[in-house]
């Protein structure tokens, strides 16, 4: 038996040894990225055995292999590939980008570290993100994308901003987080193309303590896209097209509805009825209509890179054009950027780097989320109206309050432009000596030029005591602004692994930063001409120069920045990281103008001990941190008075403009501080198909800076004077974050991932040390006080009013309630809070919050073959919103919720009667605060890419085509235009006066690489 199984042995050894022998193929090819750029040093084994090579320069290889034989191709931030080969023609690979893979190098601030190092809470969003969605703005690819990153709209005009916010709302004052690009800071998004985008890190804990004063609000490093060394020229081009349409109109009253309801408001206050004739009105005039737009959107970029032996160098151009859904090219937006970087190995330890961005911007707006914007208008105008009289002119909006105007006519009378020019760039040079240290020095600087230029030509007459009339002379408005910026940053690094199990990363660093900036305001009156075209100052009958009344208007600023950090880690399993700064900032008094800032973190890689054995679990690791971070963003002297106040005074029986001390100073006053921790997890389980993120995090922020209420006699209500800036108050934000990422290859031809998040978040004042133990804020009506605030025990920018209980629908019932002024049956019944028997201002509550409990999103994405598929939704849940659009006159347009009135008992118990006299049920209460949640698809985007064998046929490495819809649609039961948008204030951000709604966008798009 021994013998017949040696011989069995020894039969298929020696087949397979002939197998693997006989006949061997001299496999070559050339192996690229997906763009067909070649990949020079990827590795190329034969599967099964050690035998291999790499390619060269070119990403050319040349192989021995057996026949059949597979290669295993390999290259970091690839997914490998196996390749069989059956003959020995020439072989073209293309590896795929892993994106998992790309993910592991994580910018942390001055330096990197690999996901698995990571002990802070870092959020990463690469460029393939963004280039699904083709954002207009980068805001928009964030939205959704990140736990504890929420994005708001102030609005969907063209170019508007977004406000961003991580874990919460943390200040009374800015909450904006620190931003910077490639190593400048910035304060506007809007000059940033997203085509030019590699990778955005968010840094949402203590581990951003880096930044010190800076990071209180979260920091965002952007990393714009570089040339690759050794590569030849490639381009790319990605251009779209597409059209934008609202996704929401009110459902106002036509003109018929509208007499109906009017009639017997005046009925229902003793007056005659203003419409005796219904039947005549028909549908009227829909304002909307006449408002809204089919818009056009175009975009294209083009982006050059290459690079040699020792240098890389990269080009980038890209133009938008948006014209804006209301009032078309009247709210235009126009984006030119250029950005160029480039890289020089000087020698193998010297490197010099370099990039800049110029932006040039041109935006037209017109009023918005305001009293008397065109949407307000638009909503609020007599449906009986036509847009011109029998003259040809526009119609008046008589009797319909000082705001309401004739909307189309506003449009066609507002001129207002801003052109912005910036320049964004860096330099930077780095040396590494005794083989573990490394010295770099980067300079960041920014320079922009804004003007606006404004026009209201004379001759405006819309109705009798409008605000908007202009009978006597035009106004030509010139608004300039200079900007200016640096930051210089020196740095030695210490790297080092010692017995190969301690890894040790040391950096100190000094940073010196400046930011100044010159504003010039002048009023032309009667200027020649009476177009925007021809305005002008020259020749204007008077001239008046903002500095000849206030003084100079300017400002300068500057920090100055000491650093440490120490990273060690213990064979990648027991992780620490400790950093200090101590920033001196000119925003503060010699007493408090240096303040120390630090954060501890540590990671234990439970995966890597020997104790874990798990075939579901790969990897597994808990971390946490704990810091101070700081907020000195406050104007500039708040220490010291300064002449900025306007004074008048009398010179020889003659009044004369002058100068006086401004805002009241505070000597004592110091940085806004910031206590944060975060514990975290992160896991992958199946082999890395799923990875799961999970936090929990809590901020604290003490000494907000503030403005108390002061005694009038101290001078703080003259123009431009001010109560003084003082540290009297504490917020507190803690919540939960989760992520779960799954990603599966089917086969050779499809493959799809799913992604979830979710935020939680609870926002509390804890203190607000000013007299009245609250901050005012927000605006509601007239003659009401502030409908939001801020005080302790609540969420910061609560709605505080009146809680309703119904409708009163007997006489019986409004006599058994406490007393309330005006009360008959049908008016709003209000909640006696304190028990007193009277409806008054003592009985207002907490009555809704602007902030969301929870937001979701939710990230789909399949190829199969050519064909590629993404979907992006997002939710909001919790926050509330206070409807404020309706003007309430007895003559303006009301929706048509209004069918449902109170008419009688038992009618309803929700919408009260109307009627023009004496009533209260437009006290601000609860009945006009409405849940704000939300659901949203926010993109779905379908692609096709052409296939090798055409693309080689055409001579280019790659031509997708695609199409997509932004914001498909929305599902919430909010009666205003857009449920997303916010002004974005901490306190009174959710009062909604005519939002303009985020559009929906149809695009058609390609994407072309040669």
């Amino acid at each position: 038996m021994r013998s017949i199984l040696s011989f069995v042995v020894l039969v298929l050894f020696s087949s397979g040894l002939l197998a693997q022998t006989g006949d061997p193929i001299q496999a070559s090819g050339t192996v690229t990225d997906m763009t067909g750029m070649p990949l020079p040093g990827v590795n190329v084994i034969v599967k099964g055995t050690s035998r291999g090579t790499s390619t060269n320069f070119d990403g050319e290889f040349s192989l021995s292999v057996p026949q059949s034989g597979t290669l295993v191709f390999s290259y970091l931030g690839f997914q490998p590939k196996e390749v069989v080969v059956t003959s020995a023609g020439p072989i073209t690979v293309q590896l795929v980008e892993d994106a998992s893979a790309l993910e592991e190098v994580v910018v942390i601030g001055y330096g990197t570290q690999t996901r698995k190092e990571v002990t802070g809470a870092v959020a990463v969003v690469g460029s393939e993100t963004i280039e699904e969605q083709n954002p207009v703005r980068i805001e928009q690819a964030l939205q959704g994308r990140v736990a504890g990153v929420n994005i708001s709209s102030t609005s969907g005009s063209p170019g508007s901003a977004s406000t961003i916010n991580i874990r919460g709302i943390s200040t009374n004052g800015d909450n904006r987080p620190l931003i910077l690009v490639d190593g400048a800071r910035i304060e506007d998004l809007s000059v940033l193309n997203p085509n030019d985008i590699e990778s955005i890190n968010i840094l949402k804990d203590a581990t951003a303590g880096i930044y010190g004063v800076l990071a209180a609000n979260g920091v965002i490093l952007i990393t714009t896209k570089t040339g690759r060394k050794n590569s030849d020229l490639r381009v790319n081009v990605d251009s779209y097209v597409g059209l934008q349409e609202t996704t929401r109109k009110l459902p106002v009253l036509n003109a018929t509805e509208y007499g109906a309801i009017i009639n017997e408001a005046f009925v229902a206050g003793n007056q005659a009825p203003p419409f005796p004739n219904l039947r005549n009105l028909g549908m009227g005039t829909d304002w909307q209509d006449q408002v809204f737009r089919q818009a056009l959107l175009s975009d294209v970029n083009a982006t050059a890179y290459a690079g040699g032996e020792k240098s890389a160098y990269s080009i980038g151009l890209g133009y938008l054009d948006q014209d804006g859904i209301v009032g078309g090219s009247a709210a235009n937006f126009e984006r030119f950027t250029g950005r160029g970087s480039y890289s020089l190995d000087i020698t193998d330890n010297l490197k010099f780097k370099a990039s800049g961005i110029y932006t040039n911007s041109n935006r037209s707006t017109l009023l918005e989320n305001v009293l008397g914007s065109v949407l307000f208008n638009a909503v609020n105008m007599d449906p009986t109206k036509p847009v011109y009289d029998a003259n040809g002119d526009f119609t008046l909006a008589t009797g319909l309050g000082n705001e309401v105007i004739n909307p189309v006519a506003q449009i066609a009378n507002t001129f207002n432009r801003t052109q912005v020019d910036k320049i964004t760039g860096s330099v930077g040079l780095s040396y590494e000596f005794f083989d573990n240290f490394k010295i770099e020095s980067n300079y960041q600087f920014n320079y922009s030029e804004v003007r606006n230029r404004a026009f209201t030509p004379s001759g405006l007459f819309y109705g009798d005591g409008k605000v908007f009339n202009n009978i006597g002379v035009n106004q030509y408005f010139v608004n300039d602004s200079f900007f200016r910026d640096y930051t210089w940053d020196n740095l030695l690094t210490y790297t080092n692994t010692i017995a190969d199990d301690h890894n040790i990363t040391a950096l100190l660093g000094t940073s010196a930063f400046r930011t100044s900036g010159e504003f010039y305001n002048f009023t032309g009156r009667g200027v020649p001409g009476n177009t925007f075209a021809e305005a002008t100052l020259n020749g204007a009958e008077e001239v008046i120069d903002a500095r000849d009344i206030n003084g100079p208007a300017e400002f300068d600023q500057r920090l100055l920045s000491y650093f440490a950090r120490l990273q060690y880690g213990f064979k990648e399993k027991y992780l620490f990281s400790a950093l200090v700064r101590r920033d001196g900032s000119s925003n503060f008094g010699p007493e408090n103008k240096f303040g120390t800032f630090y954060s501890l973190s540590g990671g234990w890689v439970i995966s890597e001990e020997a104790f874990f054995d798990s075939e579901l679990v790969n990897f597994a690791k808990f971390r946490g941190s704990y810091g101070s971070l700081g907020n000195d963003r406050i104007g500039a002297f708040g220490f010291v008075s300064t002449l900025n106040g306007e004074g008048t005074y009398v010179f020889d029986n003659e009044l004369v403009n002058g100068v006086a001390v401004g805002r009241l100073s505070n000597p004592e006053i110091k940085w806004e501080s910031q206590k944060s921790y975060d514990i975290g997890l992160d896991l992958e389980l199946f082999n890395s198909a799923v990875k799961i993120t999970a936090d929990y995090f809590n901020k604290r922020t003490e000494d907000l800076l503030l403005t108390p209420q002061v005694s009038g006699i101290l001078g703080v209500s003259a123009p431009g004077a001010g109560a003084p800036i003082v540290n009297a108050g504490s917020v507190e934000n803690k919540g939960f974050e989760f992520s779960i990422n799954y990603n599966q290859i089917i086969s050779d031809d499809a493959d799809f991932n799913i992604g979830y998040n979710l935020t939680t978040l609870k926002n509390e004042v804890l203190q607000v040390g000013n007299e009245s133990g609250f901050i005012p804020g927000g605006a509601f009506g007239f003659g009401q006080e502030a409908p939001a605030r801020m005080k302790a025990g609540f969420p910061i920018g609560y709605f505080y009013g009146l809680q309703t209980n119904g409708i009163f629908q007997t006489q019986a019932e409004v006599d058994a309630h406490a007393t309330q002024a005006n009360a008959v049956p049908g008016d709003l019944r209000y909640v006696d809070q304190n028990g007193d028997g009277v409806i008054d201002g003592d009985d207002r509550i907490n009555i809704g919050d602007p902030i969301p409990d929870v937001t979701m999103g939710l990230n789909l994405g399949f190829n199969y073959k050519n064909f590629d598929f993404t979907a992006y939704a997002y939710a909001s849940i919790g926050n509330d919103i206070v409807r404020a659009y309706d003007r309430n006159q007895n003559l303006t347009n009301k929706t048509n919720y209004v069918l449902n009135r109170w008419i009688g008992p038992g009618s309803t118990d929700t919408y009260p009667r109307v009627t023009i006299g004496p009533n209260s049920n437009l006290l601000f209460s609860d009945f006009y605060v409405e849940d704000g949640s939300y659901l949203r698809l926010q993109n779905v985007q379908l692609g096709y890419s052409l296939g090798s064998d055409v693309i080689e046929q055409l001579g280019i490495s790659k031509l997708r085509f695609y199409v997509a819809v932004a914001n498909a649609f929305t599902l919430t039961e909010y009666q205003g235009f857009d449920p997303s948008a916010s002004s974005g204030a901490p306190i009174g951000g959710g009062i909604d006066q005519g939002f303009y709604p985020v559009p929906r966008i149809y695009t058609a798009g390609l994407n072309f690489k040669f």
